[in-house]
């Protein structure tokens, strides 16, 4: 009972059977095998990586197309919703509303209206001489602009009175 181990020694290789000539397998199994459901579920057995891979491809352009398709529908339920919400939109500007055509038209004429009312009033002669003098000054002496200090006193002189009538007036 004790005098052979339970268990095979850990360096001990497995027995392997060699054959004197190569193993054949008939005809009768293979045709059976190939001709079983659960071969048939199966890629078949003399399909290379090529194949198998175009099967492989097959079908995920099949799905990538299904997909778009819903995509598609989709998006055009999307552009459907859409103009129907731009037809109510200008069923509204009709009835009582202005369209953006016509607001900017309106704008327009607005800004002309401003633009009429506008008015600029003439400087008085006292300032314009003063202010020439200034520029007159700053393009002969361009090189020293600091030579041109008794001319813009004239011209600050001449804008203080001015501002000044202006202030009484609007005072009064």
């Amino acid at each position: 009972m004790g005098s052979s181990a339970s268990k095979p020694e850990t360096g001990a290789s497995p027995h392997v059977w060699k054959g004197s000539g190569p193993t054949s397998v008939s005809q009768n199994i293979v045709e059976s095998l190939q001709s079983s459901t659960e071969a048939n579920k199966r890629l078949p057995i003399h399909q290379t990586d090529a194949s198998r891979a175009q099967t492989l491809e097959l079908h995920i352009q099949a799905r990538v197309a299904e997909e778009l398709k819903k995509l598609q529908a989709k998006e055009a339920e999307a552009f459907k919703k859409a103009q129907e919400k731009l037809s109510e939109l200008s069923e509204k500007d009709v009835k009582g509303q202005l369209s953006s055509p016509a607001v900017s038209k309106e704008v327009e004429a607005l800004r002309k209206k401003l633009e009429e009312r506008k008015q600029v009033r003439q400087l008085p002669e006292s300032v314009e001489t003063a202010r020439s003098d200034v520029i007159r000054c700053l393009r002969e002496h361009d090189r020293r602009p600091l030579d041109c200090w008794q001319e813009v006193e004239n011209f600050k002189e001449e804008v203080r009175r001015l501002e000044k009538v202006w202030v009484d007036k609007v005072v009064s």
